[in-house]
């Protein structure tokens, strides 16, 4: 009959315990004060085009990441921003925008009509259904929609408006990027390979 010699090899249990121990600490690093990898906000557009954690260098889990339709700054951006710069030492924000965007992809005309035409009585619409009382005002609904002419300029201009917000701490450090869906890589706004794919087609 063949010796056991548990010298010889790990006990499987201590792979087990540290496994476990690690998806306790990913399900619960709110409660137990454990950071994100890089303390890093990514804002960046909802297209599926673009592999956040690949085009950045990082791991799932590493950032936390934000996207919406053309990756703006919107008040909920701001929110969120605020929230996690504040409370949850994040300390760094990233925007990536990207070429062959579809806030690029239409006139401002056909975007109009084809949300009015779906909505109705655009004034009377409820842009938000938990808040319906939140209106756009005396805002035109474009300035709602945030349609982009120029993908380098619209990068530069959200960086912008994180930087200047009052509710984002100062020593935040805030920097923008374009993502180049032909080539897969990340290029800073203005350096930029080819005009006809980052302006707006009329």
């Amino acid at each position: 009959m063949p010796s056991h010699d548990h010298a010889d090899h790990d006990a499987h249990h201590e792979h087990l315990d540290a496994a476990v121990d690690e998806r306790d600490d990913w399900a619960r690093r709110r409660r137990k004060g454990i950071p994100t990898d890089e303390n890093l906000l990514v804002v960046a557009c909802m297209d599926e085009r673009i592999p956040i954690e690949e085009a950045l260098g990082i791991d799932l889990g590493d950032a936390q990441v934000f996207r919406n339709a053309g990756g703006k700054v919107t008040d909920d951006v701001i929110r969120s921003a605020a929230l996690t710069t504040n409370f949850f030492d994040t300390d760094e924000i990233v925007v990536i925008n990207h070429t062959d965007c579809g806030m690029m992809s239409a006139p401002d005309e056909a975007i109009r009509e084809g949300l009015e035409a779906e909505a109705g009585d655009v004034d009377a619409a409820d842009l938000d259904p938990s808040l319906p009382e939140l209106t756009i005002g005396d805002a035109d609904l474009l300035d709602w929609v945030k349609m982009t002419d120029d993908i380098d300029a619209a990068c530069a201009a959200q960086v912008e408006y994180l930087r200047e917000s009052d509710f984002i701490p100062d020593d935040t450090t805030v920097s923008g990027y374009v993502y180049e869906v032909e080539s897969g890589e990340l290029r800073r706004p203005d350096e930029r390979i080819a005009e006809e794919i980052s302006e707006r087609r009329a």
